[in-house]
């Protein structure tokens, strides 16, 4: 504690934030917590002022999927901690750290019908990994420390602190608490990867799933190495996308998995006689799903035993440190080679699969159709660039046809399929990954549940690139209960010119009517986003969205 000044539970807090380097806070004021934004001003980190603490929240949550280390988000009582549970059970169910901290009214207060009195604790422990309020002052650099811990320790999501006003406001007699060392897991035990190995070995067509939880930096990068050995067979889930390399893709990558039982790579669990699971949560597509019939063999590696159920009963778990595990998994398996028949069977589902989903790419006119627009930005889009996807139609089409080949640099919520998600994360991207530009795509539904956000990227002059896929409905519910009931209802709402909207912010807008035009646009818009963010409005032709519902698979593959 520095001589000849107090300090006082606020700079607890900050100090701690401090000594765990974390560089952004996001959030919003408020009079029970305006303490710790008054030494914020002081001392740092950035903070980023949002327009609603649920973006705020999904802000901190995009800072941990891409970095791995929890996102902060600081807000204040009543409302202001209760409009973050959207962003902390989609950071949660999806693994992502985040360390959340809010307001609470006086000790006093916590019990009385008080304005903004709230237990704050019991309203998010359920949604969350880590959840505590303080009631001293002087712990209060401990209870971040330990949030900050379990936000990230095994699979990660959110923590949350709920500090009283007059906590934060209290002196101090402590200092804050650097962290400790992270905790080094070893690998699995060697009899269970000798397992795997022979395992392997003996399969006809064994087959990588990997979801989210093997997209950090460490495993993927191990298994590309084991990829570049063994030519084995890969299916990504949708948060996994981009760990198989572009000079990997030709003969081991086959799809995305993670709505509908009918693509290339649904056909591939189904055929494979050995499904390794790698950081795969069934949250991201159920095992019911690729697993109908209950007859896989699954063995999973993973950092915590797996919940099982019906359709995952996985024989054989490798738990422990991932890329250690395979990198020991790689001398046992070298020199492995699938059996002839099953390099033709993948072959033939490349090649008359794959590349040939036949759909009518004529759009009405002044509409584009979904894959044109892909089309243009696969083309402009460099690996290392960040595109983050809301959800809705697009993000079907998106997960299913865009390519990428960097991990956490294609980011969906599959998990929650939580709506408003893609441009707080585009900021947070901006933030992090500060030498590269930014994609934002939403559809017209959801950008509104975070739109106010353009104000964000503006005032931070972010470059980031919006792209709002434009129907005027509610489109993915809408062709689901079209499927169901041969009709639609409550997916309908009103024009809104995005143009002007995001003129109004001081952004640029433009709107795309034809491929043409959108790849014009496109180019122009990277460039302006050198100044701040642009808006493209694209009203599309979702005329074939019916068939991404459809079992559109030749039956005999299942």
């Amino acid at each position: 504690m520095s001589e000849g000044k107090q300090l006082y539970g606020a700079d607890l807090v900050v100090d701690s934030l401090i000594n765990h380097d974390v560089k952004y806070v996001f959030g919003i004021p408020g009079a029970k917590i305006d303490r710790v934004f008054d030494t914020l001003e002081d001392k740092g980190p950035e903070l980023i002022v949002a327009r609603h603490e649920q973006n705020a929240a999904f802000m901190a949550q995009g800072v941990g999927r891409i970095t791995g280390e929890p996102g902060v988000v600081l807000v204040t009582s009543g409302p202001g901690v209760s409009n973050l549970a959207t962003g902390l059970v989609t950071a949660t169910d999806e693994g992502d750290p985040v360390l959340a901290i809010g307001g609470q009214v006086k000790r006093a207060d916590l019990l009385k019908r008080a304005h903004q009195s709230m237990n704050n604790v019991a309203m998010l422990e359920p949604i969350t990994k880590y959840a505590a309020e303080v009631h001293d002052a002087n712990t209060l650099s401990e209870i971040v420390a330990n949030a900050y811990r379990h936000a990230k320790a095994g699979k990660p999501g959110a923590s949350f602190i709920s500090i009283p006003q007059d906590v934060t406001d209290a002196p101090v007699s402590v200092k804050a608490i650097k962290p400790l060392t992270d905790p080094k897991l070893g690998s699995a035990s060697v009899s269970d990867i000798n397992y795997l190995a022979q395992a392997i070995k003996n399969a006809v067509l064994p087959v990588f799933l990997l979801g989210n939880g093997a997209s950090s930096e460490a495993v993927t990068q191990s298994i590309r190495q084991i990829l570049e050995h063994v030519k084995l067979p890969v299916v990504e889930t949708f948060q996994g996308a981009g760990i198989v390399s572009r000079d990997l893709e030709e003969d081991t990558f086959f799809g995305r998995v993670g709505l509908f039982r009918n693509q290339p790579g649904d056909m591939l669990l189904k055929k494979s006689d050995l499904i390794i699971a790698i950081g795969y949560d069934p949250i991201e597509y159920e095992a019911r799903n690729w697993n109908a019939e209950i007859s896989a063999r699954i063995i999973v590696i993973d950092v915590e035993p797996a919940d099982v159920d019906t359709y995952f009963q996985p024989e054989r778990e490798l738990i422990g440190n991932v890329e250690a595990t395979l990198d020991l998994l790689l001398p046992a398996i070298q020199g492995y080679q699938l059996p002839e028949g099953s390099v033709e069977y993948l072959k033939g589902l490349k090649d008359t699969v794959v590349d040939d989903v036949k759909f009518d790419r004529q759009p009405e006119e002044g509409t584009v159709h979904p894959l044109d627009l892909i089309e243009v930005l696969q083309d402009q889009t460099e690996d290392d660039m960040t595109v983050t996807v809301d959800v809705g139609s697009h993000y079907i089409w998106m997960a299913r046809y865009f390519k990428s080949y960097e991990p956490r640099h294609l980011l969906f919520s599959n998990g929650m399929q939580t709506l408003g998600v893609a441009l707080p994360w585009a900021i947070s991207a901006a933030l992090v990954r500060p030498k590269e530009k930014v994609i934002s795509i939403s559809g017209d539904g959801g950008f509104l549940f975070s739109g106010q956000e353009l104000e964000t990227a503006v005032r931070l002059k972010l470059p980031i690139v919006h792209i709002i896929w434009n129907d005027g409905h509610y489109n993915m519910v809408e062709f689901q209960e079209e499927m169901k009931y041969g009709r639609s209802s409550g997916v309908d709402f009103g024009p809104v010119d995005f143009v002007k909207y995001a003129e109004s912010f001081g952004a640029k807008g433009y709107r795309a009517t034809s491929k043409e035009a959108f790849a014009q646009l496109l180019q122009q818009a990277l460039q302006d986003s050198d100044n701040g963010p642009v808006l493209i409005d694209v009203p599309i032709d979702y005329k074939d969205n019916i068939k991404l519902g459809e079992t559109i698979l030749p039956d005999e593959f299942y």
